[in-house]
């Protein structure tokens, strides 16, 4: 009697079936946020665990860990900035994929950027950093970086009207801030402040660019002259920056804001900006990294705002850069920097919800791509709505030519 041998490819075996059933290891997603000019570990308040639950319960397979990288010196150049980052973003990397071992081991964990305002340009030049370090066009991306998600960054700048509207503000207490300028010797007898300096008026719009040179003198050199000009006070981006935070402390207030000129001066490089967006559409074109920013939007509000404005200058809405630029509208914020700042609280942003649920829903798209997985979830019918109506005058005013 002759025994049939058993086909292995028409008859299913028990050893088969036991691995078919096996479950895929999970992912190991860590969502890395990274605080702006001034910022600290709680810029961001209740806001990355919020968005840890809600991608973790909405994206299956997948652990979630939201990770706000160390309050850091936001001063001298940018890229110091950058490279610290990078070398805290590789240890992170690596600790985390050899402690989850079983979300895939090593180079398999996927990373979302999240930054906010400076932290932004960080996360983008760190990201272009590590793509165009790779040995090869071919070569994996690692760490494996999947989406870069900015909150109103200035990719393109900030917008004129910041100044403006920040400069009646700061006005106040522009006395006492040229009194303090005095004190650190920018004023010598024989060289006494500009004549505008003493001006009772306020000014009507206040803002200019740095030198070419980014040298110790020549930023020592503009400081001054940044922060008073013909028709009043003239602030910079550092200025207004320092009046917000420093307002009920002029004294650090301009000290702080001379110590970090420098690190916002790449605000200033119009081309260099350009280039940095250019550089990111490519890599989600070639690449699959997810690129976003959320810009805050305050909406026309008579008779103290005629028009809606914005923090950050624009691309063209004929501009393809463009559809990466997404608004959250804070109707609630007395100023655009009150709006800046107060992105991430549910009391100084009515779209701090909206927001988070936004941001969710970009990265599980991010997390599909990388699966080789194509979605079309829709958005929040409201967004869409408010995104197709940002034509009006004002928002044609805070548009840069690219």
């Amino acid at each position: 009697m002759s025994l049939q041998a058993k086909n292995p490819w028409t008859e299913e075996s028990e050893t088969n079936h036991l691995a078919l059933a096996k479950p895929l290891p999970p992912d190991l997603l860590l969502i890395v946020f990274i605080h702006g000019f001034k910022g600290t570990d709680s810029s961001f308040a209740g806001f990355p665990e919020r968005l840890r639950h809600m991608v973790s319960e909405t994206v299956s397979n997948v652990v979630v860990e939201s990770i706000v990288f160390p309050a850091y010196e936001t001063k001298g150049e940018l890229n110091a900035a950058v490279e610290r980052f990078a070398d805290w973003l590789t240890t992170l990397t690596v600790e985390r994929e050899v402690a989850n071992g079983a979300g895939g081991g090593a180079g398999k964990a996927k990373i979302v950027f999240c930054g906010h305002s400076m932290g932004g340009l960080v996360a983008a030049d760190t990201l272009i950093g590590m793509v165009t370090s790779r040995p090869d066009k071919e070569a994996p991306l690692w760490p494996k970086i999947i989406a870069c998600i900015a909150f109103d960054t200035p990719y393109f700048g900030l917008h004129p009207f910041v100044f403006k509207n920040s400069a009646t503000k700061a006005f106040e207490y522009a006395q006492t801030a040229r009194q303090v300028a005095s004190s650190f010797g920018f004023f010598s007898k024989s060289s006494p402040p500009p004549a505008a300096a003493a001006s009772s008026k306020a000014p009507a719009l206040a803002i200019t660019a740095p030198p070419a040179s980014t040298s110790a003198s020549a930023w020592s050199k503009w400081a001054v002259p940044a922060a008073y000009g013909v028709g009043g006070l003239l602030l910079s981006g550092a200025a207004a920056g320092a009046a917000y935070y420093k307002k009920d402390d002029l004294g650090l207030g301009y000290k702080w804001a001379t110590d970090h000129m420098k690190y916002v001066g790449t605000l200033w490089d119009e081309e260099k900006l350009k280039k940095r967006v250019e550089k990111l559409v490519e890599i989600e074109k070639t690449m699959g990294v997810t690129f976003r920013d959320f810009y805050t939007l305050l909406p026309a509000k008579p008779p103290n705002r005629l028009d809606s404005c914005t923090f950050v200058v624009l691309p063209p809405i004929s501009s393809p850069l463009h559809a990466h630029f997404l608004f959250a509208q804070n109707n609630i914020a007395e100023s655009e920097i009150d709006a800046h700042t107060g992105m991430f609280e549910a009391s100084t942003n009515d779209s701090y919800y909206g927001l988070g649920l936004e941001t969710a829903r970009i990265i599980r798209e991010a997390v599909a791509s990388s699966r080789g997985v194509v979605t079309d979830e829709p958005g929040p019918d409201n967004i869409q709505v408010r995104q197709q109506k940002v034509d009006d005058k004002a928002s044609d005013e805070n548009l840069v030519d690219v």
